[in-house]
This record gives C-alpha cells, structure tokens and sequence, in this order.
C-alpha cells in the first residue's frame, strides 16, 4: 500500500464521488467552497495503484498565533474497517501537521455513536473520543434525521411513509397557492435576505452573500440545487440542497416571518426529497436536530418537524481529535467558543 498527496484528479474524483462513504465536504467542489482553507487530499493506492482510500484536509490559519487547525470534514472516504488503510491515511496527516504547524486534526467521520470497532481503530491511532453532547456543539451536527434506503422507492410510496400531518401540511401549502421553482444565482439575494430574518428570529449568525454565491458557483447545477417558495409572486422561504454521490443533503433552510403558516417548509422539503429520488440517491439528510428531546427545549420544534418525514433519529459518533500541541488547543478552542459567542450576540442585536 502507498500513502501520498500525488493524485490524478479525474480519477480521485470518480473514487471519491463512487464509494459508500462519499461525503460532499470530501469534494473538489467542497475544497474550492473552503477557499479561505488551505487544503491537501491524501490517497492510498493499493499494490496495483487503485485509489482504495482518501481523505480531503482542510488546514486553517489560526488568528493571532503560529499554528494552524486540520479539519477532515467527514472523512476520510474509506473502508474505516481497514485499520491499515485507516491508520496510513492518519500518518501521513500526522507528517502534514509537522509541515503546517498544526496543533490538532479534527475528525467528525460519518460513523453511528455506537459504532465501537471504529472507536478502538480511532483510539489507536491516537484520536480522543469526544464528551457527550445534546445541542450542537461540534464544527458539523452530531445528531441528524435521516431517510435511509429511497432507491428504487416511488414518490407515493414515500409520501405515503411520512407522518399524517406531513403529508397534511405538504398538501396545505398547494392548496393556498405556494408555488416552488428551482432558484438561480440570482434568487440568492431573495433568499439571503430570508435568511438574514431567520437567523435574527432564531438566534444565529448566517453565512454572507458572498458565501452563498461561492458556494453555488462551485456546485451548482450538478451538485447544488436553490429551492425557493412563493405566495403571490413573493418569496417566502428557501432551501439549498446539496447532491454527491448516493446522497441529498438539505443544508440551508430560510422561512419568513408572514405565511409561515402556509407550511412552505413542507413543501420545499418534498421537492428536495424528489431530487434525490429522480437522482438515484439511497439517503436523504435532513441535517442536525438536537439531542435533547424534551420539549421544553428550544430546538424541539427542528426535531418535530424533522421527525415528521418518518426519517432515522442518528447520532455520529462525534468530533475526535488528534491533539499536536496540547496547550495551543486548549488556549485556542477555549476562545473561539468565547469569540463565538461574542458573535452570536452582536449578529443579533445589530440586525435585529
């Protein structure tokens, strides 16, 4: 087996795109997204020079000192039972670090929380397990709701598998004159400006414009599609659904404050399910809900509408870390969680 940073991109790309842990954020198109990122692609090849493994690292510049943060967004795209190709793919990270001066890499694998035989394959390659958590404390949503086995599925027989009332409310917002399309880059304005109102309604900071627009002109149309419903020619919410591989992503979703009772969220959600349909794909991803499930939490509401869709409640095993430089990580997360904070707070109080 050989490990390198030497690939041919055509093939890579058709290695990364095929295998069943395929992951948007392993991509080309994710890399160019990250352009802010520096990044390096590692690969194993087998002894007749196949790709039998690989893993996209983005390496970021930490503000104010000399080291820099390693993050493999979901990866690496491999057989993660294969301790030998698991364990190259890490070393050879590990030599990277030296030359980027990085103080951890943070790995969020798209594994099950209960997945022990990775763990102890992670474990011995040095990664700490991470400490539990409910809400999302993590770079990507530890807990998700997921459509499992769509291929090959009818619409009807889709529909027919959602909770009653989801299927009521799809019907309702038909029926009081939403309409949906599939947006252009320039239905990005309309669908930040939504946004930004969700954003200050729901208490978060929300990606800029500019963000927006990167990540549609690296992405779509193949990869990314717009979603945006209207009442009486007005835009009134939006969605943007990412497509790699055998999985559909719902990855940004903005609704206005009016005629959020005409259920246009519904409506946008089985649009996006039928892609993934019409696409071959076997998974659609709603994305992070909470873990706390008691409905006194705040973020209840995400996982009840979620949960509607009759999707599988699932829990990632979490963020690991591979720690370089043990102060220099403590120093630095414990201020970008205050920094994020601080932010959060001045994003809504300025727009609101």
């Amino acid at each position: 087996m050989k490990i390198s940073t030497d690939y041919d991109k055509d093939k890579l790309n058709t290695f990364l795109q095929a295998h069943n842990k395929s992951h948007f954020m392993q991509s080309f198109e994710w890399a160019k997204v990250k352009g802010n990122w520096k990044h390096e692609f590692v690969v194993a090849y087998d002894d007749k020079d196949q790709i039998i493994g690989a893993m996209l690292v983005l390496i970021r510049k930490m503000p104010l000192f000399n080291y820099t943060l390693m993050y493999a967004p979901r990866g690496p795209v491999c057989d993660i039972y294969d301790e030998e190709v698991f364990s190259g793919l890490i070393n050879k990270v590990k030599e990277l670090a030296k030359k980027y001066k990085a103080y951890t890499l943070k790995l969020d694998t798209d594994v099950l929380a209960t997945d022990e035989k990775f763990a102890e394959i992670a474990k011995k390659c040095g990664f700490s397990m991470p400490k539990k958590s409910k809400n999302f404390e993590g770079i990507q949503p530890r807990f998700v709701f997921r459509i499992n086995n769509i291929k090959g599925k009818t619409e009807d027989e889709l529909l027919s598998s959602f909770e009653q009332k989801t299927r009521y409310n799809i019907r309702l917002a038909s029926k009081k004159g939403v309409t949906t399309k599939i947006g252009s880059r320039e239905d990005l304005k309309a669908f930040h400006k939504i946004m930004l109102e969700t954003g200050v309604r729901d208490g978060f900071v929300i990606r800029s414009l500019e963000y927006f627009e990167k990540m549609y002109d690296e992405m779509a149309p193949d990869h990314l599609r717009l979603y945006m419903a209207y009442l009486d020619n007005e835009p009134i919410a939006g969605t943007i659904a990412i497509l790699y591989g055998d999985k559909c992503w719902y990855l940004y979703g903005a609704s206005s404050n009016q005629h959020r009772n005409y259920m246009p969220n519904y409506l946008l959600q089985w649009e996006m399910i039928k892609w993934a349909l019409e696409s071959g794909c076997n998974v659609y991803d709603f994305r992070g809900v909470s873990g706390d499930l008691n409905k006194d939490n705040h973020l209840y509401g995400l996982y009840r509408f979620k949960k509607g869709f009759s999707g599988d409640f699932t829990e990632f095993i979490g963020e690991m870390d591979l720690v370089f430089k043990p102060f220099a990580r403590f120093v630095l997360e414990k201020g970008g969680a205050l920094y994020k904070n601080i932010r959060r707070i001045i994003f809504v109080k300025k727009n609101s």
